[in-house]
């Protein structure tokens, strides 16, 4: 997989490598190139994930077979080669107390129902059970594993749900908290769930979503 770019950006450097996570060799081509550059990895962000959306009787089988490579079997894969130089490494105590997090995007809808959206649904439900067991399974190797569970973010995933003032003020019907989040929100849950401060974390889903799992429907009386 070719380097499309190498730049530097807050004292860091960051490297883009251009793979599809579904594809086995193309994962693992990827991070054969990030050790080339970094020699090992302390931090995987499972953060591949889209839609193909299509009412249930008319979804085809690439439309699920897509999402559900792409948002499950692509946090198999990249997680596997994590997890490998993780275990091979061990803990370095001058980068962290543990040998390595992996933080995996999940959402609200790997705990509520998205008629509609059954691929999408089911490959976040699948990360639920994935993250959980794989915590379970490498827990003695410190190796951290937790999920975010994001809510309605104002991304272009989800435009339409809030590029129009009455699209948004339906939205917002579902948010208990009264604002869409942005993926700042996001960013600053991942830097935690990275770092040190949360050792003890392990396993679990953290939702970012300003209440969106309250059911709030019933605060309106539904």
């Amino acid at each position: 997989q070719k380097v499309v770019a190498d730049i530097k950006a807050g004292g860091g450097e960051a490297m883009a490598i251009r793979a599809d996570v579904a594809k086995e060799a193309e994962v693992a081509a990827m991070f054969q190139e990030m050790f080339s550059a970094w020699g090992t990895i302390d931090i995987l962000v499972n953060n591949a994930g889209l839609q193909r959306d299509a009412p249930f009787p008319a979804m085809t089988l690439e439309q699920w077979n897509f999402v559900l490579g792409v948002n499950l079997t692509g946090m198999f894969l990249c997680a596997r080669e994590a997890v490998r130089e993780m275990i091979r490494r061990g803990v370095d105590p001058k980068v962290s107390r543990a040998a390595g997090k992996i933080i995996c995007m999940s959402s609200v809808h790997e705990v509520i129902p998205w008629a509609g959206h059954l691929n999408y649904a089911a490959s976040k439900g699948g990360v639920k059970l994935f993250m959980q067991s794989l915590a379970q399974e490498i827990a003695p190797h410190r190796i951290r594993v937790n999920s975010i569970g994001p809510g309605a973010i104002q991304t272009p995933i989800n435009r339409e749900a809030w590029d129009t003032p009455a699209a948004l003020q339906s939205l917002l019907r579902l948010i208990p908290y009264g604002r869409i989040g942005v993926p700042e929100d996001i960013g600053k849950a991942a830097v935690w769930l990275a770092s040190d401060d949360s050792d003890y974390v392990h396993g679990q889903t953290l939702f970012v979503d300003g209440g969106m799992t309250l059911y709030p429907e019933f605060a309106h009386g539904g």
